[in-house]
Protein backbone atom coordinates (compact mmCIF):
# COMPACT_ATOMS: atom_id res chain seq x y z
CA UNK A 1 0.00 0.00 0.00
CA UNK A 2 2.39 2.70 1.25
CA UNK A 3 4.79 1.45 -2.56
CA UNK A 4 1.41 2.42 -4.46
CA UNK A 5 0.88 5.62 -2.48
CA UNK A 6 4.56 6.21 -3.41
CA UNK A 7 4.01 6.13 -7.23
CA UNK A 8 0.60 7.53 -7.50
CA UNK A 9 0.67 9.68 -4.52
CA UNK A 10 -2.07 9.20 -1.25
CA UNK A 11 -5.49 9.06 -2.00
CA UNK A 12 -5.42 12.60 -0.26
CA UNK A 13 -2.98 14.11 -2.12
CA UNK A 14 -4.74 12.82 -5.41
CA UNK A 15 -8.15 14.72 -3.92
CA UNK A 16 -6.48 18.24 -3.30
CA UNK A 17 -4.45 18.07 -6.44
CA UNK A 18 -8.05 17.55 -8.82
CA UNK A 19 -9.11 20.38 -5.93
CA UNK A 20 -7.10 22.97 -6.84
CA UNK A 21 -8.01 24.38 -10.39
CA UNK A 22 -11.40 24.95 -8.08
CA UNK A 23 -9.55 27.09 -5.57
CA UNK A 24 -7.84 28.82 -8.14
CA UNK A 25 -11.36 30.16 -10.72
CA UNK A 26 -11.91 31.49 -6.81
CA UNK A 27 -9.45 33.36 -5.83
CA UNK A 28 -9.49 34.67 -9.77
CA UNK A 29 -13.70 35.99 -8.58
CA UNK A 30 -12.14 38.03 -5.30
CA UNK A 31 -10.92 40.82 -6.86
CA UNK A 32 -14.43 41.42 -8.40
CA UNK A 33 -16.22 41.19 -5.47
CA UNK A 34 -14.50 43.54 -3.62
CA UNK A 35 -16.25 46.83 -5.14
CA UNK A 36 -20.02 45.60 -4.18
CA UNK A 37 -22.44 47.37 -1.86
CA UNK A 38 -23.59 44.93 1.38
CA UNK A 39 -27.05 45.09 -0.35
CA UNK A 40 -25.61 44.08 -4.02
CA UNK A 41 -24.04 40.95 -1.65
CA UNK A 42 -27.72 39.69 -0.41
CA UNK A 43 -28.60 40.44 -4.57
CA UNK A 44 -25.83 37.81 -5.56
CA UNK A 45 -27.79 35.21 -3.09
CA UNK A 46 -31.27 36.28 -4.91
CA UNK A 47 -29.79 35.18 -7.75
CA UNK A 48 -28.19 31.97 -7.14
CA UNK A 49 -31.37 30.55 -5.63
CA UNK A 50 -32.95 31.86 -9.17
CA UNK A 51 -30.23 30.29 -11.07
CA UNK A 52 -31.00 26.67 -8.35
CA UNK A 53 -34.54 27.07 -9.18
CA UNK A 54 -33.99 27.46 -13.00
CA UNK A 55 -32.14 23.71 -13.02
CA UNK A 56 -28.60 25.27 -11.78
CA UNK A 57 -26.87 22.52 -10.04
CA UNK A 58 -25.06 23.68 -6.84
CA UNK A 59 -21.75 22.20 -8.58
CA UNK A 60 -22.24 25.06 -11.25
CA UNK A 61 -22.59 28.04 -9.16
CA UNK A 62 -19.68 26.83 -6.49
CA UNK A 63 -16.94 29.16 -6.88
CA UNK A 64 -19.24 31.82 -7.28
CA UNK A 65 -20.77 31.23 -4.07
CA UNK A 66 -17.55 30.42 -2.04
CA UNK A 67 -15.82 33.28 -3.66
CA UNK A 68 -19.34 35.57 -1.91
CA UNK A 69 -18.73 33.96 1.11
CA UNK A 70 -15.09 34.50 1.58
CA UNK A 71 -15.93 38.20 0.80
CA UNK A 72 -18.50 38.41 3.49
CA UNK A 73 -16.38 36.66 6.18
CA UNK A 74 -13.37 39.06 5.09
CA UNK A 75 -16.12 42.24 5.67
CA UNK A 76 -17.67 40.79 9.30
CA UNK A 77 -15.36 38.96 10.62
CA UNK A 78 -11.51 40.40 9.09
CA UNK A 79 -11.37 36.56 8.51
CA UNK A 80 -10.42 35.39 5.00
CA UNK A 81 -10.67 31.95 3.96
CA UNK A 82 -7.05 30.45 3.32
CA UNK A 83 -6.77 27.89 0.38
CA UNK A 84 -6.45 25.45 2.50
CA UNK A 85 -9.71 25.98 3.86
CA UNK A 86 -11.46 26.16 0.67
CA UNK A 87 -10.40 23.29 -0.22
CA UNK A 88 -12.33 21.58 3.02
CA UNK A 89 -15.32 23.68 2.05
CA UNK A 90 -15.33 21.70 -1.36
CA UNK A 91 -14.81 18.49 0.32
CA UNK A 92 -17.27 18.95 2.78
CA UNK A 93 -19.94 20.25 -0.11
CA UNK A 94 -18.74 16.49 -1.98
CA UNK A 95 -20.18 14.66 0.96
CA UNK A 96 -16.78 13.60 2.68
CA UNK A 97 -14.77 13.66 6.14
CA UNK A 98 -12.43 16.01 5.93
CA UNK A 99 -9.77 15.97 8.70
CA UNK A 100 -8.32 19.21 9.55
CA UNK A 101 -5.94 20.09 12.46
CA UNK A 102 -6.91 21.66 15.49
CA UNK A 103 -7.10 25.38 15.07
CA UNK A 104 -7.29 25.25 11.36
CA UNK A 105 -10.62 26.91 11.37
CA UNK A 106 -13.46 24.28 10.63
CA UNK A 107 -16.30 26.34 11.69
CA UNK A 108 -15.34 29.05 9.32
CA UNK A 109 -14.75 26.07 6.93
CA UNK A 110 -18.61 25.24 7.48
CA UNK A 111 -19.92 28.14 6.06
CA UNK A 112 -18.91 27.82 2.72
CA UNK A 113 -20.99 23.83 1.99
CA UNK A 114 -23.70 25.59 4.28
CA UNK A 115 -24.21 28.79 2.12
CA UNK A 116 -24.23 26.29 -1.16
CA UNK A 117 -26.44 23.92 -0.47
CA UNK A 118 -28.88 26.31 1.59
CA UNK A 119 -29.46 28.10 -1.86
CA UNK A 120 -31.42 25.15 -2.21
CA UNK A 121 -34.58 26.31 -0.12
CA UNK A 122 -34.42 22.58 1.64
CA UNK A 123 -32.56 23.76 4.93
CA UNK A 124 -28.98 22.64 5.83
CA UNK A 125 -27.76 21.20 9.72
CA UNK A 126 -24.58 22.30 11.34
CA UNK A 127 -24.79 19.38 14.07
CA UNK A 128 -21.79 20.05 17.35
CA UNK A 129 -21.03 18.38 20.43
CA UNK A 130 -22.80 20.68 22.93
CA UNK A 131 -25.58 23.68 23.12
CA UNK A 132 -22.75 26.06 24.00
CA UNK A 133 -20.44 25.27 21.03
CA UNK A 134 -23.88 25.65 18.91
CA UNK A 135 -25.00 29.05 20.47
CA UNK A 136 -21.32 30.11 20.23
CA UNK A 137 -21.02 29.38 16.36
CA UNK A 138 -24.22 30.74 15.63
CA UNK A 139 -23.61 34.21 16.70
CA UNK A 140 -19.71 34.47 14.96
CA UNK A 141 -20.86 33.08 11.46
CA UNK A 142 -24.68 34.44 11.86
CA UNK A 143 -22.52 38.03 10.84
CA UNK A 144 -21.74 36.07 7.72
CA UNK A 145 -25.22 34.37 7.05
CA UNK A 146 -26.95 37.71 7.58
CA UNK A 147 -25.04 39.74 5.18
CA UNK A 148 -25.39 37.10 2.75
CA UNK A 149 -29.26 37.09 3.11
CA UNK A 150 -29.50 34.10 4.94
CA UNK A 151 -31.56 33.40 8.45
CA UNK A 152 -29.67 31.31 10.55
CA UNK A 153 -31.25 29.27 13.89
CA UNK A 154 -29.91 27.73 16.97
CA UNK A 155 -31.91 24.64 18.95
CA UNK A 156 -30.46 24.56 21.93
CA UNK A 157 -31.53 21.74 24.74
CA UNK A 158 -34.56 23.95 26.60
CA UNK A 159 -34.58 26.90 23.75
CA UNK A 160 -34.57 28.04 20.34
CA UNK A 161 -33.02 31.46 18.70
CA UNK A 162 -32.63 32.97 15.31
CA UNK A 163 -29.79 34.85 14.44
CA UNK A 164 -31.39 38.40 13.87
CA UNK A 165 -29.46 41.95 13.81
CA UNK A 166 -31.93 44.10 14.50
CA UNK A 167 -33.10 42.41 17.96
CA UNK A 168 -32.07 44.02 21.23
CA UNK A 169 -30.58 41.73 23.97
CA UNK A 170 -33.21 40.77 26.14
CA UNK A 171 -30.63 38.36 28.63
CA UNK A 172 -30.08 39.20 32.18
CA UNK A 173 -26.57 40.32 33.75
CA UNK A 174 -26.55 36.10 34.86
CA UNK A 175 -27.06 34.49 31.62
CA UNK A 176 -25.13 36.70 30.10
CA UNK A 177 -21.94 36.28 32.13
CA UNK A 178 -23.29 32.38 31.53
CA UNK A 179 -22.92 32.54 27.87
CA UNK A 180 -19.00 33.06 27.90
CA UNK A 181 -16.76 35.47 25.49
CA UNK A 182 -19.06 35.98 22.54
CA UNK A 183 -21.91 37.78 24.65
CA UNK A 184 -21.79 40.49 22.92
CA UNK A 185 -22.60 38.70 19.80
CA UNK A 186 -25.45 36.84 21.81
CA UNK A 187 -27.50 39.83 21.92
CA UNK A 188 -28.07 39.51 18.67
CA UNK A 189 -29.90 36.02 19.33
CA UNK A 190 -33.98 36.52 19.64
CA UNK A 191 -36.24 33.24 20.92
CA UNK A 192 -37.80 31.96 18.67
CA UNK A 193 -39.96 28.35 18.28
CA UNK A 194 -38.56 24.97 17.64
CA UNK A 195 -40.60 25.28 14.39
CA UNK A 196 -38.88 28.64 13.54
CA UNK A 197 -35.30 27.34 14.14
CA UNK A 198 -35.82 24.25 11.43
CA UNK A 199 -37.95 26.72 9.05
CA UNK A 200 -34.14 29.02 8.83
CA UNK A 201 -32.59 28.42 5.77
CA UNK A 202 -29.41 26.80 8.47
CA UNK A 203 -29.93 25.68 11.60
CA UNK A 204 -27.30 24.76 14.28
CA UNK A 205 -27.85 21.94 17.15
CA UNK A 206 -26.48 19.38 19.06
CA UNK A 207 -26.79 15.29 18.11
CA UNK A 208 -29.11 14.72 20.65
CA UNK A 209 -31.69 17.84 19.90
CA UNK A 210 -32.13 16.73 15.93
CA UNK A 211 -32.41 13.41 16.75
CA UNK A 212 -35.09 13.40 19.52
CA UNK A 213 -36.66 16.23 17.60
CA UNK A 214 -37.18 13.29 15.17
CA UNK A 215 -38.49 10.84 16.97
CA UNK A 216 -41.25 13.18 18.76
CA UNK A 217 -42.11 14.25 15.09
CA UNK A 218 -42.48 10.37 14.57
CA UNK A 219 -44.91 9.92 18.05
CA UNK A 220 -47.01 13.27 17.13
CA UNK A 221 -50.70 12.58 16.87
CA UNK A 222 -50.84 16.21 15.55
CA UNK A 223 -49.30 17.60 12.28
CA UNK A 224 -49.29 20.96 13.73
CA UNK A 225 -46.83 19.63 16.51
CA UNK A 226 -44.01 18.39 14.18
CA UNK A 227 -41.15 20.75 14.26
CA UNK A 228 -38.77 19.67 11.74
CA UNK A 229 -39.27 20.10 7.97
CA UNK A 230 -41.73 17.81 6.11
CA UNK A 231 -40.59 16.12 2.70
CA UNK A 232 -44.28 16.18 -0.59
CA UNK A 233 -43.68 12.26 0.86
CA UNK A 234 -44.94 13.20 4.40
CA UNK A 235 -41.50 12.25 6.10
CA UNK A 236 -39.03 14.58 7.33
CA UNK A 237 -37.12 16.30 5.32
CA UNK A 238 -33.65 15.52 5.74
CA UNK A 239 -31.18 17.46 3.46
CA UNK A 240 -27.81 18.39 4.23
CA UNK A 241 -25.75 17.84 7.45
CA UNK A 242 -22.33 18.51 8.30
CA UNK A 243 -21.48 17.07 11.64
CA UNK A 244 -18.54 18.71 13.80
CA UNK A 245 -16.43 16.61 15.81
CA UNK A 246 -17.91 13.88 13.35
CA UNK A 247 -15.94 10.79 14.79
CA UNK A 248 -17.27 11.72 18.38
CA UNK A 249 -20.93 11.25 16.96
CA UNK A 250 -20.84 9.31 14.17
CA UNK A 251 -18.31 6.47 15.92
CA UNK A 252 -17.74 7.01 19.66
CA UNK A 253 -21.83 7.83 19.84
CA UNK A 254 -22.98 5.85 16.66
CA UNK A 255 -24.78 2.91 18.98
CA UNK A 256 -26.09 5.46 21.56
CA UNK A 257 -29.55 4.80 20.79
CA UNK A 258 -31.77 8.03 21.82
CA UNK A 259 -34.92 6.46 23.83
CA UNK A 260 -38.15 8.37 24.29
CA UNK A 261 -39.66 6.41 27.47
CA UNK A 262 -43.41 6.67 28.71
CA UNK A 263 -43.62 5.34 32.75
CA UNK A 264 -45.47 2.36 33.88
CA UNK A 265 -45.06 -0.34 36.95
CA UNK A 266 -43.93 0.81 40.12
CA UNK A 267 -41.06 -1.19 41.93
CA UNK A 268 -39.10 1.25 43.88
CA UNK A 269 -39.38 -1.65 46.88
CA UNK A 270 -37.50 -4.19 45.62
CA UNK A 271 -35.08 -2.05 44.01
CA UNK A 272 -34.31 -0.71 47.53
CA UNK A 273 -34.57 -4.18 49.50
CA UNK A 274 -31.96 -5.69 46.54
CA UNK A 275 -29.51 -2.74 46.61
CA UNK A 276 -29.66 -3.23 50.83
CA UNK A 277 -28.94 -7.05 49.89
CA UNK A 278 -26.03 -6.21 47.03
CA UNK A 279 -23.98 -4.46 50.32
CA UNK A 280 -23.62 -7.61 52.25
CA UNK A 281 -22.09 -9.34 49.16
CA UNK A 282 -18.60 -9.88 48.88
CA UNK A 283 -16.73 -10.30 45.54
CA UNK A 284 -15.11 -13.46 44.74
CA UNK A 285 -16.88 -15.16 47.86
CA UNK A 286 -20.58 -14.16 46.70
CA UNK A 287 -20.01 -13.23 43.29
CA UNK A 288 -17.16 -12.92 40.54
CA UNK A 289 -16.92 -9.79 38.05
CA UNK A 290 -15.32 -9.85 34.78
CA UNK A 291 -14.74 -6.06 33.66
CA UNK A 292 -13.86 -6.41 30.35
CA UNK A 293 -17.68 -7.75 29.39
CA UNK A 294 -18.87 -5.84 32.17
CA UNK A 295 -20.55 -9.09 33.35
CA UNK A 296 -21.13 -10.61 37.09
CA UNK A 297 -21.95 -14.25 38.11
CA UNK A 298 -23.25 -14.96 41.14
CA UNK A 299 -21.84 -18.03 43.15
CA UNK A 300 -23.46 -20.69 45.79
CA UNK A 301 -22.35 -18.66 48.53
CA UNK A 302 -24.33 -15.86 47.13
CA UNK A 303 -27.33 -17.41 46.47
CA UNK A 304 -27.74 -19.07 49.87
CA UNK A 305 -27.31 -15.29 51.22
CA UNK A 306 -29.83 -13.95 49.17
CA UNK A 307 -32.57 -16.40 50.09
CA UNK A 308 -31.68 -15.79 53.97
CA UNK A 309 -32.24 -12.37 53.57
CA UNK A 310 -35.02 -12.16 51.41
CA UNK A 311 -36.41 -15.33 53.71
CA UNK A 312 -37.05 -17.85 50.65
CA UNK A 313 -35.81 -21.11 50.51
CA UNK A 314 -35.68 -21.69 46.47
CA UNK A 315 -35.07 -17.91 44.82
CA UNK A 316 -35.24 -19.81 41.26
CA UNK A 317 -38.83 -21.38 42.12
CA UNK A 318 -40.58 -18.71 44.58
CA UNK A 319 -39.32 -15.69 43.50
CA UNK A 320 -39.21 -16.47 39.99
CA UNK A 321 -36.67 -15.05 36.74
CA UNK A 322 -38.03 -11.19 38.72
CA UNK A 323 -35.90 -11.90 42.04
CA UNK A 324 -32.67 -13.13 40.12
CA UNK A 325 -32.94 -10.61 37.42
CA UNK A 326 -33.33 -7.95 40.21
CA UNK A 327 -30.18 -9.48 42.29
CA UNK A 328 -27.85 -9.62 39.75
CA UNK A 329 -28.61 -6.04 38.41
CA UNK A 330 -28.16 -4.81 41.92
CA UNK A 331 -24.73 -6.45 42.20
CA UNK A 332 -24.11 -5.07 38.81
CA UNK A 333 -24.87 -1.46 39.63
CA UNK A 334 -22.58 -1.88 42.75
CA UNK A 335 -19.35 -3.89 40.78
CA UNK A 336 -19.03 -2.27 37.91
CA UNK A 337 -20.50 1.28 37.84
CA UNK A 338 -18.69 3.78 40.04
CA UNK A 339 -19.49 7.50 40.71
CA UNK A 340 -17.96 10.04 38.98
CA UNK A 341 -16.77 7.07 36.41
CA UNK A 342 -19.34 5.96 34.81
CA UNK A 343 -22.24 8.73 36.37
CA UNK A 344 -22.07 11.43 38.19
CA UNK A 345 -25.01 12.43 41.34
CA UNK A 346 -26.49 15.89 40.16
CA UNK A 347 -29.34 17.35 41.36
CA UNK A 348 -30.86 14.07 43.29
CA UNK A 349 -30.44 12.32 39.69
CA UNK A 350 -28.05 9.69 38.22
CA UNK A 351 -26.92 11.12 35.04
CA UNK A 352 -24.73 8.81 32.57
CA UNK A 353 -21.10 10.20 32.38
CA UNK A 354 -20.26 9.44 28.26
CA UNK A 355 -17.19 7.31 28.16
CA UNK A 356 -15.93 8.62 24.71
CA UNK A 357 -16.80 12.41 25.22
CA UNK A 358 -16.70 12.61 29.22
CA UNK A 359 -19.91 14.40 28.77
CA UNK A 360 -23.25 14.64 30.88
CA UNK A 361 -26.16 12.64 28.92
CA UNK A 362 -29.07 14.06 30.63
CA UNK A 363 -32.25 12.07 29.70
CA UNK A 364 -30.67 9.13 28.77
CA UNK A 365 -31.06 5.95 30.95
CA UNK A 366 -29.39 2.63 31.52
CA UNK A 367 -32.02 -0.06 30.17
CA UNK A 368 -33.93 -3.54 31.85
CA UNK A 369 -33.58 -1.92 35.76
CA UNK A 370 -30.04 -0.97 35.68
CA UNK A 371 -30.33 2.63 36.20
CA UNK A 372 -32.71 2.17 38.96
CA UNK A 373 -30.84 -0.63 40.94
CA UNK A 374 -27.88 2.36 40.48
CA UNK A 375 -31.01 5.22 41.97
CA UNK A 376 -31.40 2.33 44.76
CA UNK A 377 -27.70 2.03 45.33
CA UNK A 378 -27.13 5.88 45.60
CA UNK A 379 -30.27 6.69 47.60
CA UNK A 380 -31.85 8.77 45.54
CA UNK A 381 -35.81 8.51 44.48
CA UNK A 382 -35.82 5.66 42.22
CA UNK A 383 -37.87 6.61 39.45
CA UNK A 384 -40.44 4.45 37.68
CA UNK A 385 -39.47 2.01 35.06
CA UNK A 386 -40.32 2.68 31.50
CA UNK A 387 -42.05 1.42 28.71
CA UNK A 388 -39.72 2.53 25.19
CA UNK A 389 -42.37 4.73 22.66
CA UNK A 390 -39.52 5.60 20.02
CA UNK A 391 -35.83 4.85 19.61
CA UNK A 392 -33.36 5.17 16.96
CA UNK A 393 -29.58 5.19 17.23
CA UNK A 394 -27.36 8.26 16.40
CA UNK A 395 -25.92 6.28 13.46
CA UNK A 396 -29.20 5.65 11.53
CA UNK A 397 -30.66 8.75 12.14
CA UNK A 398 -27.60 10.72 10.57
CA UNK A 399 -28.30 7.92 7.64
CA UNK A 400 -31.84 9.47 6.73
CA UNK A 401 -29.97 12.40 5.27
CA UNK A 402 -29.36 12.49 1.44
CA UNK A 403 -26.29 14.06 2.13
CA UNK A 404 -23.89 13.86 4.84
CA UNK A 405 -20.56 15.10 5.59
CA UNK A 406 -18.48 16.08 8.16
CA UNK A 407 -15.10 16.94 10.00
CA UNK A 408 -12.75 16.78 12.86
CA UNK A 409 -8.59 16.65 13.87
CA UNK A 410 -8.81 12.85 13.80
CA UNK A 411 -10.54 11.33 11.12
CA UNK A 412 -7.70 9.35 9.48
CA UNK A 413 -7.46 6.37 12.11
CA UNK A 414 -11.40 5.54 11.74
CA UNK A 415 -11.62 6.18 8.07
CA UNK A 416 -12.41 2.77 7.16
CA UNK A 417 -14.86 2.71 9.31
CA UNK A 418 -16.71 6.24 8.04
CA UNK A 419 -16.31 3.95 4.34
CA UNK A 420 -17.95 0.50 5.78
CA UNK A 421 -20.59 2.00 7.76
CA UNK A 422 -21.62 5.72 6.80
CA UNK A 423 -20.22 5.02 2.68
CA UNK A 424 -18.36 8.35 3.46
CA UNK A 425 -14.94 9.01 1.82
CA UNK A 426 -12.23 10.58 3.84
CA UNK A 427 -9.64 13.20 3.17
CA UNK A 428 -6.69 14.85 5.04
CA UNK A 429 -6.74 18.72 4.58
CA UNK A 430 -3.14 20.12 4.91
CA UNK A 431 -2.18 22.55 7.66
CA UNK A 432 -2.12 26.22 6.29
CA UNK A 433 1.45 26.44 8.08
CA UNK A 434 3.61 23.96 9.67
CA UNK A 435 3.23 22.06 12.36
CA UNK A 436 5.53 23.21 15.55
CA UNK A 437 4.48 20.89 18.05
CA UNK A 438 6.96 18.41 19.53
CA UNK A 439 5.83 15.36 20.98
CA UNK A 440 7.83 13.35 24.13
CA UNK A 441 8.03 9.94 24.66
CA UNK A 442 6.12 7.90 27.15
CA UNK A 443 6.94 8.11 31.09
CA UNK A 444 5.38 4.56 32.50
CA UNK A 445 5.52 4.35 36.69
CA UNK A 446 5.61 1.23 39.04
CA UNK A 447 2.77 2.88 40.86
CA UNK A 448 0.10 5.28 40.46
CA UNK A 449 0.77 7.16 43.54
CA UNK A 450 3.98 7.82 42.18
CA UNK A 451 2.63 8.96 38.94
CA UNK A 452 0.72 11.14 40.35
CA UNK A 453 3.15 12.69 42.74
CA UNK A 454 5.71 13.45 39.40
CA UNK A 455 2.55 14.58 37.64
CA UNK A 456 2.22 16.91 40.15
CA UNK A 457 5.61 18.27 40.87
CA UNK A 458 6.57 18.33 36.81
CA UNK A 459 3.35 20.90 36.56
CA UNK A 460 4.53 22.73 40.11
CA UNK A 461 7.92 23.51 37.89
CA UNK A 462 5.77 24.47 34.58
CA UNK A 463 3.60 26.57 36.64
CA UNK A 464 6.26 28.64 38.68
CA UNK A 465 8.24 29.83 35.50
CA UNK A 466 4.26 30.61 34.00
CA UNK A 467 3.52 28.28 31.26
CA UNK A 468 0.30 27.26 30.62
CA UNK A 469 -0.39 23.80 31.32
CA UNK A 470 -3.45 21.25 30.43
CA UNK A 471 -3.78 18.05 31.71
CA UNK A 472 -5.71 15.16 29.95
CA UNK A 473 -7.12 12.90 32.36
CA UNK A 474 -9.66 9.76 31.49
CA UNK A 475 -12.05 9.83 34.12
CA UNK A 476 -13.70 12.56 36.68
CA UNK A 477 -12.74 9.99 39.45
CA UNK A 478 -9.20 10.57 38.41
CA UNK A 479 -9.33 14.26 37.08
CA UNK A 480 -10.29 14.68 41.21
CA UNK A 481 -7.43 12.62 42.33
CA UNK A 482 -5.02 14.98 40.65
CA UNK A 483 -6.25 17.87 41.79
CA UNK A 484 -5.99 16.80 45.10
CA UNK A 485 -1.77 16.43 44.34
CA UNK A 486 -2.28 19.98 42.57
CA UNK A 487 -3.98 21.79 45.69
CA UNK A 488 -0.96 19.80 48.24
CA UNK A 489 1.80 20.92 45.59
CA UNK A 490 0.05 24.58 45.96
CA UNK A 491 -0.49 25.00 42.11
CA UNK A 492 -3.82 26.67 41.83
CA UNK A 493 -5.46 25.23 38.85
CA UNK A 494 -8.77 24.94 37.11
CA UNK A 495 -10.58 21.85 37.05
CA UNK A 496 -12.73 20.67 33.62
CA UNK A 497 -14.96 17.82 33.64
CA UNK A 498 -18.59 16.86 33.22
CA UNK A 499 -19.92 18.54 36.74
CA UNK A 500 -18.88 21.65 35.23
CA UNK A 501 -19.14 20.96 31.88
CA UNK A 502 -21.21 24.53 31.45
CA UNK A 503 -18.31 26.39 31.85
CA UNK A 504 -16.08 24.12 29.40
CA UNK A 505 -15.83 26.84 26.37
CA UNK A 506 -15.17 29.66 28.90
CA UNK A 507 -12.12 27.42 30.85
CA UNK A 508 -10.58 26.54 27.62
CA UNK A 509 -10.65 29.66 26.19
CA UNK A 510 -8.89 30.88 29.03
CA UNK A 511 -6.10 27.73 29.52
CA UNK A 512 -3.48 29.41 27.31
CA UNK A 513 -3.19 32.60 29.46
CA UNK A 514 0.07 33.08 31.26
CA UNK A 515 0.43 30.52 34.67
CA UNK A 516 -3.10 29.00 33.70
CA UNK A 517 -2.85 25.13 34.67
CA UNK A 518 -6.95 23.46 33.58
CA UNK A 519 -6.94 19.57 34.30
CA UNK A 520 -9.51 18.07 31.87
CA UNK A 521 -11.31 15.01 30.94
CA UNK A 522 -11.42 14.39 27.62
CA UNK A 523 -14.30 16.67 26.89
CA UNK A 524 -11.55 19.28 26.44
CA UNK A 525 -10.56 20.42 23.06
CA UNK A 526 -13.62 19.67 21.19
CA UNK A 527 -13.73 22.36 19.03
CA UNK A 528 -12.91 24.90 21.10
CA UNK A 529 -9.71 27.15 20.06
CA UNK A 530 -7.12 27.59 22.93
CA UNK A 531 -5.58 31.01 21.85
CA UNK A 532 -1.66 31.44 23.38
CA UNK A 533 -2.14 34.79 26.25
CA UNK A 534 -6.03 33.98 26.42
CA UNK A 535 -9.21 34.98 24.70
CA UNK A 536 -9.25 37.78 24.10
CA UNK A 537 -5.57 38.50 24.16
CA UNK A 538 -3.41 40.35 23.22
CA UNK A 539 0.33 40.02 20.91
CA UNK A 540 1.93 40.67 23.89
CA UNK A 541 0.56 38.59 25.66
CA UNK A 542 0.51 35.50 22.62
CA UNK A 543 4.65 36.75 22.57
CA UNK A 544 4.88 36.38 26.14
CA UNK A 545 4.00 32.84 26.22
CA UNK A 546 5.62 31.49 23.42
CA UNK A 547 8.65 32.94 24.92
CA UNK A 548 7.97 30.12 27.47
CA UNK A 549 7.42 27.28 25.51
CA UNK A 550 3.62 27.81 24.44
CA UNK A 551 1.18 25.60 25.93
CA UNK A 552 2.19 22.61 27.87
CA UNK A 553 -0.19 19.38 26.93
CA UNK A 554 0.05 16.23 29.46
CA UNK A 555 -1.82 13.47 29.22
CA UNK A 556 -1.74 11.36 32.23
CA UNK A 557 -2.99 7.54 31.05
CA UNK A 558 -3.74 6.58 27.73
CA UNK A 559 -7.39 6.68 26.79
CA UNK A 560 -8.87 3.04 24.99
CA UNK A 561 -9.07 4.50 21.46
CA UNK A 562 -5.62 6.27 20.02
CA UNK A 563 -7.56 8.73 18.20
CA UNK A 564 -8.99 10.47 21.63
CA UNK A 565 -4.88 10.27 22.42
CA UNK A 566 -4.93 11.93 19.21
CA UNK A 567 -7.76 14.52 20.07
CA UNK A 568 -5.77 15.82 23.40
CA UNK A 569 -2.46 16.32 21.02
Amino acid sequence: MFLLDKIFGSHSVREISRARPTVERINSLEIGLKPLSDLEIKERTAEFKRRVDGGETLEQILTEAFALVREAARRTLGQRHYDVQIMGGIFLHQGKITEMRTGEGKTLVATLPIYLNALSGQGVHLVTVNDYLARRDIAWMGQIYNLLGLSVAVINHQSSYLYDPKHLPLQTDKERDDLGSFRVAYDFLKPCTRREAYMADITYGTNHEFGFDYLRDNINYNSGDIVQRMGTDGNTLHNFAIVDEVDSILIDEARTPLIISGATSESEGLYKTFAKLATRLNKDEDYTVDEKFKAIAVTESGINKAERFLGVENIYTEGGIKYVHHLETAIRAKALYRVDKEYVIKDGEVIIVDESTGRLQPGRRWSEGLHQAIEAKERVAVQKESRTMASITLQNYFRLYKKLSGMTGTAETSAEEFTKVYGLDTVVVPTNKGNRRQDEDDLVFQTEKGKFKAIAGRIGELNRKGQPVLVGTVSIEKNEVLSGYLTREGVSHEVLNAKNHEREGEIIEQAGVKGKVTVATNLAGRGVDIKLGGNPGSQDMYEEVKGLGGLFVLGTERHEARRIDNQLR
